[in-house]
């Protein structure tokens, strides 16, 4: 087998300036529907950076009571798993120069009526898909008539009054996973099913985490790219190449006047070490074990502050010729330690979960912000 390649400094350090920069550049999102800190809704909203700001007490929080959404996943159904505080609830983000337009439900069921929304990725775009189902859920008139199937790798939430449908196509790599004679192989260069995912309105598309892990929690055993195959390669330079072919793959084949796209930016884990988040039976202690308030309440405003993995997505996306929205609510999460499922993570889970979040909870803000992008994309 050839020996995997590092991902060379050359490389590192064209993403982290050139890339990045151009990324921050072209990516803030600019809402001109949002109103100015100052209420004024002048030029300060038309470049207002949605995902610099802090979190704020709201006693009208949460938006829904999971309890009541059925689309809810076990896994992140915190309270019903016992969770017994709730402030982490309470918490509406706000981005420091503007305020975001309330969230409505019911106008987002309207502008999207004979549409299809879908999720394309890890459990990660589980979390934000419910979240959203939940959402609309919970806005839609009664008697509302909803659907859902559950499936692998795609299930559906259809609101029937509004020929609505919410759907999440499972993919932890974006690119394909073969079983072959030799074993598990990662296609660093294969999309096949792309196909499936052609003829959505809006398509929202992450990964990243499955990327990292080794051990019981690797679900391949080879690499390939072309016809070279690989033990292991650097797993940033295996994301990037990965992240190349999905890029390929959305010039190629979107059509941008029936379909937008977005990509969910690196969603952060509070683990103690990288260990412990590959690890299924980690420990329950450490990380976000009873933790019940954000780290801080605010980011620190430096938009070039970057884990290598955000510089890589930034670069990617600044690279391509179709317009591609950053949800990059990688800082704005990065600070709610408190979010997470932790030891509620339902019956039969061991160990803690510092990867996901709870429902409801974080995901709710990352769909406020993605319906404000919308808005102005209108």
């Amino acid at each position: 087998m050839a020996k995997g390649l590092a991902l060379s400094s050359s490389l590192r350090a064209r993403f982290r300036h050139g890339y990045a920069l151009m990324a921050i550049a072209l990516l803030v999102a600019a809402v001109p529907s949002v109103v100015a800190a100052d209420g004024s809704g002048s030029s300060a909203a038309a470049s207002c950076d949605l995902f610099q700001g802090r979190w704020v007490a709201d006693a009208s929080y949460p938006m829904y009571d999971a309890s009541s959404c059925p689309f809810v996943p076990d896994v992140f159904d915190c309270r019903r798993n016992g969770r017994p505080d709730s402030t982490y609830l309470k918490l509406r983000w706000s981005p420091a120069a503007c305020r975001l337009p309330r969230f409505d439900g019911l106008d987002f069921l309207q502008r999207w009526r004979g549409k299809t929304v879908m999720f394309v990725g890890d459990s990660l775009s589980m979390n934000q898909w419910a979240s959203l189902a939940c959402m609309l859920h919970a806005a839609a008139p009664d008697p509302a008539r909803v659907s859902f199937s559950k499936g692998d790798p795609v299930s559906t939430v259809r609101f029937e009054d509004y020929d609505l449908s919410v759907v999440l196509y499972f993919s932890r790599f974006l690119v394909d996973v073969a079983e072959e004679d030799a074993g598990r192989v990662l296609k660093l260069d294969s999309m096949q099913a792309g196909s499936s995912w052609l003829g959505a309105h809006l398509l929202v598309f992450n990964t990243w985490h499955w990327w990292t892990y080794r051990g019981a929690s690797q679900v391949w055993d080879y690499m390939q790219e072309g016809n070279r195959t690989y033990r292991d390669m650097d797993r940033l330079a295996a994301f990037s190449k990965g992240l190349s072919t999905w890029a390929r793959w959305v010039d190629a084949n979107v059509d941008t006047t029936l379909t937008r796209v977005v990509y969910q930016g690196v969603s952060p884990s509070h683990y103690m070490s990288k260990e412990q988040e590959s690890d299924g039976a980690a420990p329950a202690s450490g990380g976000c074990f009873q933790q019940t308030r954000p780290l801080q309440v605010a980011t620190d405003g430096d938009v070039e502050a970057a884990f290598p993995e955000q510089v890589v997505v930034r670069g990617m996306i600044a690279s391509m010729s179709t317009p591609v929205a950053l949800l990059d609510v990688t800082a704005l999460s990065q600070l709610r330690i408190d979010a997470h499922p932790s030891v509620y993570g339902g019956p039969g889970r061991d160990g803690m979960d510092c990867t996901h979040w709870c429902i409801a909870g974080l995901p709710d803000a990352w769909n406020h912000i993605l319906y404000a992008m919308l808005l102005d994309q209108r």
